[in-house]
């Protein structure tokens, strides 16, 4: 029977996969050149603030640039490939998949979804990362999402694997031990998974607007043997009783969301939270850390990568935002991914 969490794909959908990972990397060096052209062509240090003129200068400066116009070429057709590709992938291997998928719905953990939940605007209808149809468009897009698109392309692509960066967050949190833990934005689970892996004994809960991506949390905790408690609720939303939890995470959520439901976000996880409790929150490096062509070239990926929060996000203090909604001993530190720590006062 095949694992959950180590699909073996035919031989099309690994090439396929391997196609699309081997196109990301191949892409670095149209992408020096870019940078080189831009270096020529203007005076980086002296870029206009604003950064609708900042990019309006730059694509008037590489108007005539074939590694330019490559670039661009490139990253859009990975864009709008890489959902259908993985969905294939899947599809390839379902049938002998299924029993393991249809075992996995048992087990100690809990997953309650909400058919009446309203959908924030935010996110009804937005399709994140340009996945067609978003997190939610086929019946198994959470092992999609989770183990194919994250595990087989995503992972390539992070320096150290990006799993472990999940584990290096969920260690930086000040205590050694937590009882009832509180994930914001749980999604398909990894950032769970790295939760129950460093504090075994804790009562894990997961909240995610998401029922594909939950039903595949689901599905991993109870191929683990864990008993994780999984509501499909809004982040800025949850429902707890207030002090429910004595640590509060979340990882690489902030840019999901508007900036105004990031101070939401902030105040329900200084509500949930016991007096004295922790919070720790990672997101995208902030631009305030960047120069201005790295700024350009971060904001100009996720403008055309379907991420249509990044920049108002990306351009918050989160560590400000924490204080003012009354956390205390705040630290921020960490490019990618920018860690807020903060305790809840007694």
């Amino acid at each position: 029977m095949m694992e959950l969490q180590n699909p073996n794909l035919k031989q099309r959908g690994r090439a396929s996969l391997d196609f699309l990972a081997q196109m990301g990397m191949a892409s670095a060096p149209v992408s020096q050149k870019v940078t080189a052209e831009i270096n020529d062509r203007l005076d980086t240090d002296n870029l206009p603030d604003d950064l609708d003129e900042r990019e309006a200068a730059i694509d008037n400066a590489l108007s005539d640039s074939t590694a330019f116009a490559t670039q661009r070429l490139m990253g859009d057709w990975h864009s709008r490939s890489h959902g259908r590709i993985s969905w294939e992938a899947f599809e390839e291997i379902k049938p002998e998949l299924q029993p393991v998928l249809d075992a996995t719905t048992k087990g100690p953990a809990s997953l309650v979804l909400d058919p009446a939940l309203k959908l924030p605007a935010y996110w009804d209808g937005v399709h994140f990362h340009r996945t067609e149809g978003g997190w939610d468009a086929h019946e198994h897009m959470g092992y999609v999402h989770g183990e194919i698109i994250h595990k087989k392309m995503v992972a390539r692509f992070f320096p150290g694997g990006i799993f472990k960066q999940r584990q290096n967050v969920a260690e930086m949190a000040p205590r050694d031990s937590y009882d009832r833990i509180l994930d914001m934005g749980c999604s398909s689970g990894h950032f769970t998974t790295a939760l129950a892996k460093t504090y075994p004994d804790a009562q894990i809960t997961g909240v995610e607007l998401s029922a594909r991506m939950l039903e595949h949390a689901h599905r991993t905790a109870n191929a683990n043997g864990w008993n994780w408690k999984l509501y499909q609720r809004a982040a800025e939303d949850t429902g707890f009783d207030d002090g429910s939890f004595d640590l509060v995470a979340s990882y690489i959520l902030i840019h999901e969301i508007p900036a105004d439901v990031v101070e939401q976000v902030f105040a329900e996880a200084l509500r949930v939270l016991e007096p004295g409790g922790d919070m720790i929150m990672s997101d995208a490096t902030r631009y305030a850390d960047l120069d201005k062509l790295s700024v350009w070239k971060a904001d100009r990926s996720a403008k055309y990568g379907g991420e249509p929060f990044w920049r108002e996000t990306a351009s918050l203090d989160l560590a400000e935002i924490a204080r003012k909604v009354g956390f205390v001993d705040v630290t921020a530190d960490g490019i990618y991914p920018h860690v807020v720590k903060g305790r809840k006062p007694e």
